[in-house]
């Protein structure tokens, strides 16, 4: 193998933390660009260099950090003016592409997540363009392209459009977070984008922006190898199957890490208490803590179980509905549930509520409220119709709170059943989404709880669950070799 020194790495996204977030992408981008910052190349032992360039939202120009450059972004019947600005974060470069349909707006996607933007097709062409453009002002040339997601689905067709020979040996990586959401437009808007269409970006007469990087990215990737093989299914596949089979041999799942340094119940700023594997005292007081924070009887005996989710039919709340309230009835038991979605699940938990006081639901995101509910919590439920690969499942395994989930996606491969593998068994997971398999395991979670003996107990489960490692290393070490493979086609 030609190993490639010190490679140089652009990340095109719509968000990343800690500037801007609506979900996990920004999460991923944000941690997977430091850990490979922070990796050494083959030979020499050099860092790689890694940037991200993303809009700057809801805020003055000004406070987008340093001036870089302005660049003139040609589009349909006008030339768009944007200033580029940097901030550096733990020696990761942020450049932020600043114009009035990202500044001035109080939204990533829209003024609400139901309520897109109409023009936002507009909006992330821009978001692509500037990304090419300032690579050639600056003179530093990218030998990978590494696109995140539907909004930037039009980079690998712009790179190869613009046929510069700046960008010569320039490789583009395609990442899917969630193939359901696809960036499809009313077919005339492509005018718009000032560039020569193509068929193969089309579908049901409409633009597609991911149909558009997965046909032109060098390669694709998904979040996790499991939910690799579930989209090139007609399942799974949200109508793209076809495209994504073709192209299978320039597919991979690589599956997320998490930022082992915010996810730390040994240091975790955001809980009262500490603990670890050998000490576990703080976690039973966190337990407690949420119990009364959350409205909850403060019984340290009775196994506590949590969700931390967006409130839809995706993460299986419709299939939930249909049997929490005999559960509630039947098992001795807490629940406590936090997010926000779709208003109909709202209601329904909000008047479940009323009816049980093991039950508590609060309508809200919160970041601090989630780390105290990782933490504290005994179990964690995830019954997802799909999960391209889930975080709060790898959260929870940090911090000893044993994951119960659908066999999908990242949830098959990072949980490792009990039933299955009593001696190294981390959770629970179940093959069908019914209201009677969701039953079935949170009775045998409840009978886990109470088991003292054995390497199926509650405590060696969770020794186990803690020792798991996935932290952003690994994976980005597989996306390094990744990389140096495809510069070396």
């Amino acid at each position: 193998m030609v190993y490639h020194e010190d490679m140089k790495i652009l990340m095109v996204t719509s968000e990343a933390v800690p500037f801007s977030k609506s979900g996990g992408l920004a999460d991923v981008v944000g941690a997977l660009s430091c850990a490979l910052n922070r990796q050494k190349t083959a030979r020499s032992k050099e860092r790689h260099d890694a940037r991200i360039v993303v809009p700057s939202y809801n805020t003055s120009i000004d406070d987008s950090g340093e001036h870089v450059c302005t660049l003139n972004v040609p589009m349909l019947a006008s030339q768009e003016e944007v200033e580029v600005r940097s901030k550096s974060v733990d020696g990761t470069t942020y450049y932020f592409v600043c114009h009035p349909k990202f500044n001035e707006r109080i939204g990533i996607y829209g003024d609400t997540s139901f309520q897109p933007y109409v023009d936002n097709f507009e909006r992330f062409s821009i978001l692509c363009k500037a990304a090419l453009q300032l690579c050639e002002e600056l003179g530093w040339k990218p030998d990978i392209i590494h696109c995140h997601d539907w909004t930037t689905g039009l980079v690998p067709y712009f790179l190869k459009q613009r046929n510069s020979q700046f960008f010569m040996g320039t490789k583009t990586v395609f990442t899917i977070h969630n193939l359901a959401y696809q960036g499809t437009f009313p077919r005339m808007d492509f005018l718009l984008a000032d560039s020569k269409p193509n068929a193969k970006m089309f579908g049901n007469e409409q633009v597609n922006m991911l149909k558009t990087g997965l046909v032109y990215a060098d390669f694709i990737t998904t979040v996790s190898p499991t939910y690799a093989k579930e989209i090139q299914t007609p399942e799974q596949g949200c109508g793209l199957e076809d495209i994504i089979v073709k192209r299978k041999n320039r597919l991979k799942g690589i599956t997320n890490g998490i930022d082992t340094n915010e996810w730390n119940p040994q240091k975790d700023a955001l809980i009262p208490y500490h603990f670890s594997i050998g000490r576990m005292d703080g976690k039973a007081k966190l337990k407690a803590q949420v119990q009364q924070q959350f409205g909850l009887m403060e019984e340290p005996n009775v196994p506590l179980f949590a969700m931390i989710s967006r409130l839809a039919s995706q993460k299986g709340f419709d299939v939930l509905l249909q049997v929490l309230d005999n559960v509630l009835d039947d098992m001795e038991l807490q629940f406590v549930i936090v997010g926000t979605g779709d208003s109909q699940i709202e209601g329904e938990l909000l008047e479940m509520k009323k009816r049980h006081a093991n039950l508590s639901v609060n309508i809200l995101f919160s970041n601090k409220a989630a780390h105290l509910i990782e933490a504290g919590s005994d179990f964690f439920l995830m019954p997802s119709r799909y999960e391209p690969c889930g975080l709060n499942q790898l959260y929870s395994l940090r911090y000893g709170t044993i994951p119960i989930a659908h066999r999908t996606g990242g949830l098959a491969d990072t949980i490792i059943d009990v039933d299955e593998y009593p001696n190294k068994g981390t959770g629970l997971l179940f093959d069908e989404l019914t209201p009677s398999e969701i039953r079935k395991h949170i009775s045998r979670a409840v009978e886990l709880y109470n088991r003292k003996e054995g390497s199926g107990c509650m405590e060696r489960i969770r020794r186990r669950a803690m020792e798991q490692d996935f932290s952003w290393n690994a994976s980005a070490s597989e996306y390094i070799n990744l990389y140096e493979r495809l510069l070396e086609d």
